[in-house]
């Protein structure tokens, strides 16, 4: 008898215990820091500024002592003056359809900038393009100070989180991180071992990559930083249904309530 009873107990733990490690170890990010006081080092993955690519929405700005004298430039960051020099999109992150106006990149790569001209930007990171458009500047105004940011940093995020879509974020340097972030971050039953990222090449081809935040070694990936137009797919647990956690609390009453009727059953026929 006592031996039934402890048989029984057994299998009741390792069951119960094999339904909270399949927890921990499906939902868990970056398992594999010590869970201690401790602070621990890790190597930070290098950023690479994203260049310039058509079809880019640009915020360019100059100010000058008179500040006036850039308004006709200025202007187009805030309202459309004509296809080739502005465009609509809507800012996804804070949920408000709020319009976001400022210089299109054609694809040829040429920014129409009303008194600059015409100025190739393509390939270029920010900081490269504000160098250029201030040379031109100087041609036309005196001690000019340029501005040259990305409008329409997009990035899209679909699969098993909670809001997915595509987000239009308000600085470059994105992470990985950030993007879940911004999509409210995976559901129960997302797979965090095996997130795929989907880059668009100047080539026309596709990069594929796969992406473990379950280890803290994704931190110093080279594709920990995402670039314009990026798509993370969060690819659904084969375990969905059964892995939330009222499934397994479900199975762990179901189990436990077998076993009481197993160890009645036992008791009566000894």
């Amino acid at each position: 008898m006592r031996k039934t009873f402890f048989f029984v107990f057994v299998i009741s733990i390792l069951s119960i215990s094999m339904f909270s490690c399949s927890s921990l170890k499906n939902y868990k990010y970056f398992e594999d820091i010590p869970d201690t006081t401790k602070s621990t080092n890790i190597a930070e993955a290098i950023y690479k500024e994203p260049v310039i690519q058509s079809d880019d929405i640009l915020y360019i700005a100059i100010q000058t002592v008179d500040p006036l004298a850039g308004t006709t430039i200025n202007s187009v960051n805030n309202q459309t003056i004509n296809s080739t020099t502005s465009i609509v999109s809507s800012n996804a992150i804070t949920g408000n359809q709020a319009a976001i106006y400022g210089y299109l990149v054609n694809k040829k790569g040429i920014v129409t900038i009303p008194v600059l001209g015409d100025i190739m930007l393509a390939g270029l990171n920010t900081a490269q393009a504000k160098d250029l458009v201030t040379k031109r500047a100087e041609n036309f105004y005196k001690n000019p100070t340029v501005i040259v940011r990305y409008a329409n940093f997009r990035i899209t995020v679909l699969g098993e989180v909670q809001k997915p879509g595509t987000f239009t974020v308000p600085n470059e340097k994105v992470s990985l991180l950030d993007a879940l972030g911004y999509a409210g971050d995976l559901t129960i039953y997302g797979r965090r071992d095996n997130i795929l990222l989907l880059r668009r090449k100047d080539d026309g081809t596709t990069l594929a990559v796969r992406l473990n935040i379950n280890n803290s070694s994704v931190l110093k990936s080279s594709y920990f930083y995402l670039q314009q137009n990026d798509e993370i797919y969060i690819e659904p647990a084969k375990t969905k249904i059964t892995g939330s956690d009222a499934s397994q609390a479900r199975n762990i009453t179901i189990v436990t309530s077998a076993l009481t009727v197993l160890i009645v059953l036992i008791t009566r026929i000894k």
